[in-house]
């Protein structure tokens, strides 16, 4: 009985999906945008951003603004730059978002994630976010690589509600 258990078990891992490491060493290409709205916004178009604000991330695990304002309605381009020696990234989303995404980043740190409001950036290299914020409210960006975010890598972003908009 515990034979053709064991044979169908391995059957089956025969044709389960390997995992794939987004922080390994092989280089994907980055996803294209997904138009998909989120609480935190949606993804923006290159040619429609208004503004560049550039952000260093450091081995310090800081994020340089820390802190960043943008208006309702407002496409943002977001040039991120790795200042440091170790993988970081940027991710933008609401607190309780980036919260539960961090725990879940410790327990799988190999974890597969590449989304439109996101950034993986290699040491001494640059890359960038477009994003279209389409709701006021209090967002954050983080690094979420396991023990990152813990470390304190994370920032404020206020999205200030258009102006003559009632709340």
């Amino acid at each position: 009985m515990r034979t053709p258990l064991l044979l169908a078990a391995l059957a089956a891992a025969a044709f389960a999906p390997l995992p794939v490491l987004a922080h390994g060493e092989k280089k994907h290409a980055p996803a294209p945008a997904v138009f998909e709205q989120t609480a935190w916004g949606i993804a923006g178009k290159r040619a429609d951003a208004r503004r560049t604000i550039t952000i260093d991330m450091t081995d310090t695990m800081r994020f340089t603004p820390d802190k960043i304002t943008v208006q309702e309605g407002e496409t943002v381009r977001f040039v991120v730059r790795n200042r440091g020696r170790m993988l970081h990234e940027m991710v933008i989303g609401t607190p309780e978002e980036l919260a539960k995404h961090a725990a879940m980043m410790a327990k799988f740190p190999g974890m597969e994630h590449d989304e439109p409001y996101m950034v993986h950036v290699d040491p001494g290299k640059t890359g960038e976010i477009v994003w279209h914020f389409n709701r006021p409210g209090q967002l954050e960006f983080a690094c979420l690589i396991a023990g990152h975010y813990e470390a304190g890598m994370r920032g404020t972003l206020t999205v200030t509600p258009k102006q003559g908009a009632t709340q």
